[in-house]
């Protein structure tokens, strides 16, 4: 009788992160992708007096331009990870820079504002969908213990780039008008293809020869294989729901700032460059907070979880506190809040994702962050609004603020009602079930699509087997079994 025991089901070489090698690469491609995705976006204010003006209309319906390309970027980042799951990362990604870029080239023709909705907007916005969650995910992947580092490097070009993109995109407005400008942006968007083209194809396994052509074509297998990639079946899985759950009450409160402080500032009776100035510093501490952030959660010495509900604690009580260090007519105080606002805003961001493999585990880590973008993106759009409208009901932000960060401590006090939260030790991330189990989610040429050439467990070989009662446990334990393996390589 042979005994054999072979490698642990769901590990195969490919699996393990190098954590170096070309990685590194690929953390430069997302230092210059997310800076041509996020940090474009914020900065197209610049544009906004350029279009009140030619198209003589209100404040209100040019603001729909970026908010329509920023809801198109969280609405259409599923359809990116569904993308990268059934063919390639590398064309998805390259894909969605040809997009970025053609929206804003056909947005130089616009003759009105609904030219600009469908091309800054919606064309753009699909083409930052299909590039930024799948370049996070491909980074992800390359790294296990400097993951959230090379992620909080990576995110820090947004902020780099705000603040060179601002007088960069003001001098091309003044040298040849907005229209020149935005064809030059869109050539600067084409960089992105040469980002995505740095992502090396992945190799996969051979689907089995024989596919009954009745089933591919059933609507129920059509269901099933759209759902396997969308990881829809992550919308019943209880830690997954909670976590997104906890990032969306984040979501409300996180963006106010950004879009508030400055006018708050005003309101406490500051000059414009004093206000204009608190706002940068928030941002400069912002991309401080991530490296650092990154390199003290990647020592190990806490679990990610926790570390990310310090800082979101500490980032929701900052903006509670906003308004309240402006009632002196402190800027001294008001400087320091913001600054210490900055960097935690900016220290919870990497974690935000880096999070995610550990609930879900790394094999559907593309599709859960694009699900969780989509579902929080209606957290971002209602704390903006909900600021406002308190803002009008009170007369000034101070209830703005408060509620904005009340938002931020009930999304950390969500996260402590995770599975295992209090666990000291990191738990190991979840692997995905093979067709061994009773749950057989994914359809059969998904499954064998998902699993590594190298895998020979003895779960994995339950299909030869045909369930055979010799074939026990993870190791072969009759002759029969050992030959069904043989004839499966």
């Amino acid at each position: 009788m042979t005994n054999a025991k072979p490698k642990a089901e769901g590990k195969s070489d490919d699996d393990e992160a190098p954590d170096g090698g070309w990685g590194w690469v690929l953390v430069g491609a997302l230092f210059v992708s997310t800076s041509l995705v996020f940090g474009l976006m914020r900065s197209l204010g610049i544009f906004f007096v350029e279009f009140v003006q030619y198209f003589e209309e209100s404040a209100q319906a040019i603001s729909w331009i970026s908010s329509t390309g920023l809801a198109a970027q969280q609405f259409f980042s599923p359809l990116g990870t569904a993308l990268c799951n059934a063919y390639d990362t590398r064309v998805v990604v390259m894909t969605g820079g040809c997009l970025a870029g053609l929206g804003f080239i056909l947005a130089s023709q616009a003759t009105s504002l609904v030219h600009l909705y469908l091309t800054m907007g919606v064309i753009s916005g699909l083409g930052w969908g299909l590039v930024f969650t799948p370049m996070v995910a491909t980074v992800m992947a390359h790294f296990t213990r400097r993951r959230t580092l090379v992620l909080g490097v990576g995110f820090s070009s947004i902020g780099l780039s705000s603040f060179a993109f601002n007088p960069l995109f003001q001098l091309l407005v003044e040298t040849y008008a907005w229209r020149g400008a935005l064809l030059i942006l869109g050539a600067l968007s084409l960089n992105i293809v040469a980002c995505g083209a740095l992502i090396r194809p992945r190799r996969r396994s051979k689907a089995p020869a024989k596919v009954d052509s009745e089933r591919r074509s059933s609507c129920a297998a059509t269901l099933r294989r759209v759902s396997s990639y969308l990881e829809l079946s992550l919308l019943v899985d209880r830690p997954y729901v909670v976590y997104t759950l906890a990032v969306t009450l984040l979501n409300v409160g996180y963006f106010v700032p950004y879009f508030h402080l400055v006018a708050h500032s005003r309101q406490a009776g500051f000059s414009e460059y004093q206000a204009a100035f608190v706002m940068s510093a928030a941002g400069a501490t912002d991309i401080l907070g991530r490296i650092v952030s990154g390199w003290f959660s990647d020592l190990g010495h806490f679990r990610l979880i926790h570390l990310l509900t310090v800082w979101t604690t500490l980032a929701g009580l900052f903006i509670m506190l906003l308004p309240v260090s402006s009632l002196s007519g402190s800027y001294a105080a008001l400087m320091a809040i913001s600054l210490l606002y900055g960097f935690c805003s900016g220290a919870l961001t990497s974690l935000v994702f880096a999070v995610v493999p550990m609930i879900v585990g790394v094999e559907r880590m593309m599709g859960a962050l694009g699900l969780l973008q989509l579902i929080e993106s209606s957290g971002g759009l209602l704390g903006t609004p909900l600021s406002g409208l308190l803002k009008d009901v009170t007369g000034n932000y101070t209830a703005s603020f408060v509620v904005a960060g009340g938002f931020v401590v009930l999304g950390t006090l969500t996260m402590t009602t995770l599975p295992h939260y209090f666990s000291c030790k990191e738990l190991p991330p979840p692997q995905r079930r093979s067709l061994g189990n009773k749950d057989k989610g994914l359809d059969p040429e998904l499954e064998q699509m998902h699993r590594s050439p190298t895998d020979t467990s003895c779960r994995g070989v339950n299909e030869v087997c045909s369930n055979l009662k010799e074939c026990e446990g993870d190791n072969w334990v009759t002759i029969t079994c050992w030959k069904n393996a043989k004839d499966m390589e």
